[in-house]
């Protein structure tokens, strides 16, 4: 109880939102589902997420002796929106890319629990291994998987990154909320694309920000023209309908200060950058996983779309 507590002030201290514990174990359910979604290609050419499946669905064998998962919620909602007549940003990618903050601050929580509490042994992943992070939200309690696949917390709606810490030691577990989405369709009514194929199941391979970051293809599915409401790099459709998003609050770290030529950039702006200028503003930034070329794709895609 005393470790409990301790890893969920720090973790408070540290900047995450919330912090929920389960118990290390194979997630049957989950793998089950997963299985049918690669089965039916909802992956795209997603292909990594065939890969490793056993150490998906259980994190001993992602951490030796594991125990304990720990998961956790950084906010990124911005205090910011970008000018209305310029292609569209996902809002996690107005700032620093969320892989260097977060892993930073998991590197330091695992620090800080080896001197509190001693020989503890973990991992901390954020986006980069095969974990299910919105299983193990689910599972410990930060919010209920939505219509739109995403995790909902009820006070705070879904504009998180999902952190996960896989430990040797035992803790205190939390369990499961209910689910609150009740008959509501709004992210599948408005889904661009209508990648939502069903409740909870987004299909990958239609998804606008599958396109518009994922496909490393040199074009973009001519299938899918007129359809991606102006959309340059990821989409937050699903999250901008949902009404739990009302609670979203703006985020306090100084990394996600969105960088000014998101919230300035016109759409000639855009068009006009040079491969030397995007390197150098996007240097820290989640769009340089699209690269310059993905870029002036999807741009040239948009200009088609309309």
């Amino acid at each position: 109880m005393e470790h409990t507590r301790f890893i969920k002030e720090l973790a408070r201290e540290l900047g995450f939102e919330y912090c929920g514990i389960s118990k290390a174990t194979q997630l049957d359910e989950d793998a089950r589902r997963l299985e049918a979604w690669l089965n039916k290609g909802m992956n795209g050419t997603m292909q990594y997420m065939e890969n490793h499946f056993d150490k998906r669905i259980d994190p001993r064998k992602l951490v030796d002796g594991a125990q304990s998962v720990i998961t956790l919620l950084y906010n990124y909602f911005p205090t910011e929106e970008q000018r209305s007549d310029a292609p569209k940003v996902s809002k996690y990618a107005y700032g620093a890319d969320y892989h260097e903050v977060i892993r930073a601050k998991l590197k330091t929580m695992l620090a800080r629990m080896q001197e509190r509490i001693g020989q503890v042994q973990g991992r901390g992943f954020v986006d980069s291994a095969p974990v299910l992070e919105r299983a193990w939200a689910r599972k410990s309690g930060l919010g209920w998987v939505g219509k739109n696949g995403n995790i909902i917390n009820k006070k705070s709606g879904s504009f998180f990154f999902i952190a996960t810490l896989i430990t040797d030691i035992p803790l205190e577990y939390d369990g499961p909320v209910g689910d609150y989405c009740g008959t509501c369709t709004r992210c599948l009514d408005a889904c661009p694309t209508n990648a939502i194929v069903s409740p909870g199941v987004v299909d990958g391979s239609r998804c606008i920000s599958y396109f518009t970051i994922e496909l490393k293809d040199l074009l973009i599915p001519s299938a899918m023209n007129g359809s991606f409401d102006d959309w340059m790099f990821g989409c937050d459709t699903c999250q901008d309908v949902c009404p739990w998003n009302r609670f979203s609050k703006p985020n306090s770290e100084a990394a996600f200060t969105p960088i000014p030529a998101i919230l300035n950039f016109s759409t000639s702006d855009w068009e006009e950058m040079t491969e030397e200028a995007f390197k150098e503003i996007f240097r820290h930034s989640p769009l340089k996983r699209s690269k310059y070329a993905g870029i002036r794709r999807n741009l040239q895609f948009l200009k088609l779309d309309k």
